[in-house]
Formats: structure tokens, sequence, C-alpha cells
């Protein structure tokens, strides 16, 4: 797997916050909607995280399905565990999305957030193939992904946005994964049906809101690349700050959705 950032515990600290934020719960509530998951299927999860959706989708197939989260991070797989530790019927552990640890055709519905974006052109492939053959015949598979394309974020110095958003582009192996997924998955042997985009929109400098908590991920990982200094990272997060208390901050970005089932 090609990872530019490394989800240790204080990274996966960072994500928790961000997937507290109501934008992001409102995700999770529109992959819900979409999966229309039912009493007694049995699903997994690929980059599980922090383990939030696991906890929702075991409260939706019951205690007659089955939850499986996997999670490379071994930090995630922790506080995945801690938080679903009341679910007898949600388990996690640390795995990698190009191997995963099941047998063939074991699961009605799979899901994957943010997850691909982090692999090389071979390992997506390898690991959309895993995907297809962990699904039953006319298994259905939601995969979530950004293209950093989307970004609209208003800063006074745009040349430095334009650099920290390059920078930040590095914590993944291809922040432009969207457009050409639909291409990979019927390569895969899905055929994709739904797809639609979720917009996450922050007009306001809020701590509870995605964009607010992002900052505090880019501001630990870019200093350094594209020339970026600490100083000038800083002086960035200040300057968002800034707008907030002025009226002017903005922000918007889109998470693109896909719904794809395996064929007979």
């Amino acid at each position: 797997m090609s990872i530019g950032m490394r989800f240790d515990e204080d990274a996966a600290r960072r994500v928790e916050a961000i997937y507290s934020t109501p934008d992001v719960i409102a995700q999770r509530q529109a992959v819900l909607h979409a999966l229309e998951l039912r009493p007694g299927e049995q699903v997994v999860d690929v980059g599980s995280g922090p383990g939030f959706l696991c906890a929702e989708m075991a409260q939706v197939v019951g205690a007659s399905g089955r939850v499986h989260g996997i999670d490379i991070s071994e930090s995630m797989v922790t506080m995945s565990q801690r938080r679903c530790a009341t679910l007898s019927h949600v388990k996690f552990r640390v795995g990698d999305a190009t191997v995963l640890p099941f047998p063939d055709a074991d699961f009605d519905v799979a899901v994957s957030t943010q997850v691909y974006e982090y692999l090389s052109d071979g390992d997506l492939r390898t690991a959309l193939t895993e995907l297809h053959r962990v699904l039953r015949p006319g298994g259905r598979a939601l995969i979530l992904e950004t293209d950093g394309d989307s970004i609209v974020w208003h800063a006074t110095d745009r040349a430095r946005m334009a650099r920290v958003l390059a920078a930040w582009e590095e914590h993944c192996a291809d922040f432009h994964l969207p457009p050409r997924l639909s291409q990979e998955l019927s390569r895969a042997g899905f055929r994709v049906g739904r797809r639609d985009v979720i917009p996450l929109f922050n007009p306001t400098y809020d701590p509870c809101t995605y964009s607010y908590r992002l900052i505090d991920l880019i501001r630990a990982f870019v200093p350094g690349r594209h020339g970026l200094t600490r100083d000038e990272v800083e002086a960035w997060a200040e300057d968002l700050k800034r707008q907030g208390e002025e009226g002017s901050y903005f922000f918007s970005l889109n998470r693109y959705l896909f719904l794809a089932t395996k064929l007979a």
C-alpha cells in the first residue's frame, strides 16, 4: 500500500475529532440511506477508521447480522474496539485493503470511506478485486472518496493557500480518484449504479465543523513539504482564524459516492 500519512495515535485522535462533527455525521447518514441495510445482513467496512459507521450499521443489521471492520492503523482499530465494546456482533482487526482476511463471498455489503485514494494504481485494482471476491453475487459495495480539485477554501494569501493544498495532496496516493473510479469498479467486475455527491460546506469558522478540524490535520502534515516552513503553516492557520473573526470564512469540499453491485 502507498500511504503518505501515517495514522498513528495522534493522527487517529484528529480523525476521530473530524468524524465527530455534524458535517461527517450527516455524511454517515447519507451513506446509511444509500446502503439500505436490512436486519441480518453481513457487512464489511474496509478502512473502518474510528468505528462510527460500524457502530451505526450494527444498529441497523441487528444481532442477527454482523459487521467486520478492517483498518491498517492499529490505533484506529483500538479506538474502534473501545467504541463498539458492547456490540458483540461487531469485530475489528488490523488488515490491508489489498489482502482482505475473509473467505470468498462472505458478505452481503461492503463499504469503504476515504481508503482507495491512499493506494497506488496497482494496489487499487488489487483492492477492488479483493472487495469483489469477498462479496456474494448481487452484493453491493459503497465507496466514498474525495477529489482535491473540489476544495474551495478562501484565503487572503492565495499563493500560500495553493502551496498548502499542494502539500496536503501528498497525504494520499491519488487525491483525484473519483473521475476514474467508475471505470475501475467496472474493470473489477462491478456494475456501477448510483453515483452522487455529498457536499461539506462551512461558511463559518466553527470548532464543530469539518474544516476547522481539518486545519489541525493539515497543520501537522504539511510543514517541510513544498518548501513550507512551520511558521508559514501557522500563519496560514491564523489567517483562517482571522477570517472567521471578520465573518469572511468560506470552505467547501465534495465527497463522491459510488454504489456498485457484484454481478452474478
